[in-house]
């Protein structure tokens, strides 16, 4: 089951959709209330390739949009994310594919 809480008086169960996704995969992260550093929109094909530098993290957080979306710099966001390695030139780079974002 979800986790207990009580709403003005009233108990209940709470499954958020964050929760779900961390429970049916196993690899999936979650980081919550974090600042963005850093927040790069680019195009790349029909989409917009979003790329974020989060305060505490020197690895980028990269999910897609089909447009572009207003500035999360300095923001504080929820995110539920996939690590994963690109190969780039030959080298390794280890990055983190973003798979929910919500502001907090």
């Amino acid at each position: 089951m979800g986790n207990t809480c009580i709403v003005e008086g009233k108990p209940g169960t709470v499954k958020s959709d964050a929760d779900k996704l961390l429970k049916k995969h196993g690899q999936l992260n979650q980081l919550d209330s974090v600042k963005v550093v850093s927040h790069v929109q680019r195009e790349s094909g029909d989409w917009i390739l979003n790329t974020l530098m989060l305060e505490g993290y020197e690895v980028p957080f990269k999910y897609n949009r089909k447009e572009k979306y207003r500035s999360l710099q300095g923001a504080p966001v929820n995110l539920t994310y996939y690590p994963q390695t690109e190969n780039v030139a030959g080298m390794e780079f280890e990055s983190m594919k973003v798979v929910r974002i919500r502001r907090s």
